[in-house]
């Protein structure tokens, strides 16, 4: 089972059919929306701020989520993919957007509905990348547009850990 702790008075909710890595860890002032999963070894810490995620929406191995004390929550649309190592603290992520494997996106920030941040960029502090937009780099800076093709992959690959999450229910039916 997930840690999943309340802090500051604030427990964390979930939407409808939510699955959790026994490792994952949930803390405090934090809402996910349906179908959400959150993998081995993540974090989501909402600890000195609010962290808010919408439905359909994945937080993959080791990906820490946090906020900034009183000044920075943390905003997650639906359908987003926040890949393996990925750092998405105190900033708005729209929905059906991709935060790339070890990418860093940083307080204030804003990455538009339908973005790709590119594996090991760093969005700093502020930064807005349009709409249907792949940033890349450190600092992350527009690489090109978001073809209609790897709009509909980032989508499937959303939906695909669904399909994963329902490979460990199984087990864990099997099992109880």
């Amino acid at each position: 089972m997930a840690l999943i702790k309340s802090v500051r008075g604030f427990t964390p909710q979930f939407g409808d059919e939510c699955w959790f890595a026994e490792n994952s860890t949930i803390v405090g002032d934090v809402e996910l929306g349906s179908h959400c999963t959150v993998w081995f070894n993540a974090v989501i810490r909402g600890d000195v701020n609010s962290i808010r995620i919408g439905s359909h929406s994945n937080i993959q191995d080791g990906a820490v989520i946090h906020c900034t004390y009183q000044r920075f929550s943390t905003i997650i649309g639906n359908y987003v993919s926040v890949a393996h190592n990925a750092i998405v603290h105190g900033c708005t992520i729209e929905d059906h957007v991709l935060i790339g494997m070890g990418a860093i996106v940083m307080d204030g920030a804003v990455v538009g509905e339908g973005s790709i941040i590119a594996a090991g960029a760093i969005v700093t502090q502020g930064t807005r990348v349009p709409a249907r937009t792949i940033y890349a780099g450190n600092p992350a800076t527009f690489l090109k547009n978001v073809s209609p093709e790897l709009a509909e992959a980032m989508n499937r690959t959303a939906n695909n850990y669904l399909t994963y999450a329902g490979w460990f229910r199984d087990e864990e039916e099997k099992q109880a």
